[in-house]
């Protein structure tokens, strides 16, 4: 009886993915039969529109949730294609909503679009779409890992708040746009000269993106984790806090003590050496052998068009 059962799932199965594909190819020699050339405009100005809105959002948060909006799309698709009534049901209740839920969820970033076509930003982009830009090599970032090793030990010794991110898969663009850009090349004497107490930049975070001081004076999220210890002060608590929304790796000198901690995953760790920095970096941005270049390149030319 169990085998019986088992061939009518299977002929459901085949017979409902032959009628897909029937009806998929009779879609498209419709499709071509009434095919214009507004058509062809038509195609292009939706392709525009859609790369226009994904560079601008990228590097929000907003990414996060469209990623999460297209799985449940193709658990929509799946649960239809096998005709499972309840899922289906409820899932289309959602879809159904989805410009209300688009409205809700993206409101901030729906008002950036705006702004940044009205300022003009749209159309750079349009002349940059080509632009192929340029990966980091391991060469630099290892010579950030250094600077940033020393400059950690020398303000750890003279007791210098600091707080150092270095960006990873998750981009950080709604973070980097509260300080000041600067894209330079990282070395100890810079992000001492950021850090320092009377430096304008020194109360926010510094951002390393790619092997580059990208920006500093960088305001982050504090922690609500009632969990923390109150012995914590704001930059431990920020640390945390933008660990807990991204991948980001957080290292924070205390003014107080001296110490350096490092935030990763929404945890702190406190009490490291230059050593473990090192470590700590070394293990997220280097490969473990000389032949992994490449995967390490991999990880960086998503971010190689600005």
């Amino acid at each position: 009886m169990l085998d019986l059962y088992e061939m009518a799932f299977r002929f459901r199965y085949i017979r409902n993915l032959w009628n897909s594909i029937v009806d998929y190819f009779n879609q498209i020699k419709g499709l071509f039969s009434s095919f214009k050339f507004i058509d062809v405009i038509d195609i292009l100005f939706v392709a525009v529109v859609l790369y226009l809105v994904i560079r601008i959002i990228r590097e929000t948060r907003a990414m996060q949730l469209i990623k999460g909006l297209l799985f449940f799309a193709a658990l929509y698709f799946l649960v239809s294609f096998l005709g499972m009534s309840a899922s289906s049901y409820i899932l289309k209740a959602i879809f159904s909503n989805i410009l209300i839920i688009i409205v809700v969820l993206f409101g901030p970033e729906i008002r950036n679009v705006l702004e940044q076509i009205g300022k003009g930003a749209a159309r750079t982009s349009l002349f940059t779409i080509l632009n192929s830009g340029v990966a980091v090599e391991i060469s630099e970032m290892k010579s950030t890992i250094d600077a940033t090793c020393r400059a950690c030990v020398e303000m750890s010794d003279d007791k210098v708040g600091a707080l150092i991110v270095f960006e990873r898969e998750t981009l950080l663009g709604e973070i980097i746009t509260s300080g000041t850009k600067l894209n330079a090349k990282a070395s100890k004497e810079l992000i001492g000269n950021i850090f320092f107490p009377k430096s304008p930049m020194h109360d926010g975070a510094m951002i390393i993106r790619d092997g580059k001081v990208y920006a500093a004076g960088c305001i982050l999220p504090l922690s609500h984790d009632l969990n923390i210890s109150s012995e914590l002060g704001t930059r431990h608590r920020a640390a945390i806090g933008l660990s807990q929304q991204s991948d980001a790796i957080v290292f924070v000198v205390s003014e107080e003590t001296g110490s350096i901690s490092v935030a990763r995953g929404g945890t702190l760790q406190r009490d490291i050496t230059s050593g473990d920095i090192r470590d700590i970096l070394t293990s997220a941005f280097i490969p473990d052998d000389g032949n992994g270049d490449s995967g390490f390149l991999k990880k960086l030319i998503r971010r190689n068009k600005r």
